[in-house]
């Protein structure tokens, strides 16, 4: 589906898996990466994403750093805080600020493609169709510049999310 410049696709998937420039991990402005998706990006591709992650901590919620994607299937991992503690609950501001500073990161890092599990769901605890609301709001606000970012894969393990951004992709 297009969404202005940007073609936007839904997955239901791993998101340690996804080839992409860009994958984005839903940080605590700590950059402690224990659980959820940060957890999971830390186990498959290695203890050198968080470690080179917390030179840059603390980074607070709307905005974003890249470091390096260890053995996953991209150039970069892109942090970008919902959260101020690890395991805190957040907003769908927070998600939204979150969403969008990712975005730019990866369009200032010149990422043709970035894949954005649901943020700010798990331990956040910010209902699946209010973050798929804000995530979308972010994309639909987003500008890229010049030729980079050109795709955005919304993927995540959970059916209810991938339903709530389709759900949210397809209102106006």
């Amino acid at each position: 589906m297009r969404v202005g410049k940007l073609e936007v696709e839904v997955r239901l998937g791993d998101l340690t898996q996804q080839e992409a420039d860009a994958i984005v991990n839903p940080a605590n402005s700590q950059l402690w990466m224990g659980g959820g998706a940060a957890g999971a990006l830390k186990r498959a591709g290695g203890e050198q994403i968080e470690r080179e992650a917390r030179k840059h901590a603390p980074l607070e919620v709307g905005r974003a750093v890249a470091t390096t994607a260890g053995r996953l299937k991209a150039r970069w991992v892109v942090h970008a805080p919902t959260m101020e503690r690890p395991a805190m609950a957040t907003t769908a501001e927070k998600v939204y600020k979150a969403t969008l500073a990712a975005l730019r990161c990866a369009n200032e890092l010149g990422a043709e493609s970035i894949v954005i599990p649901g943020m700010g769901t798990g331990v956040g605890g910010v209902p699946a169709d209010q973050a798929a609301a804000a995530m979308v709001r972010a994309i639909r606000e987003f500008e890229p510049t010049a030729s980079s970012l050109t795709r955005v894969v919304l993927c995540d393990l959970s059916e209810p999310m991938v339903r709530a951004w389709r759900e949210a992709l397809v209102r106006k």
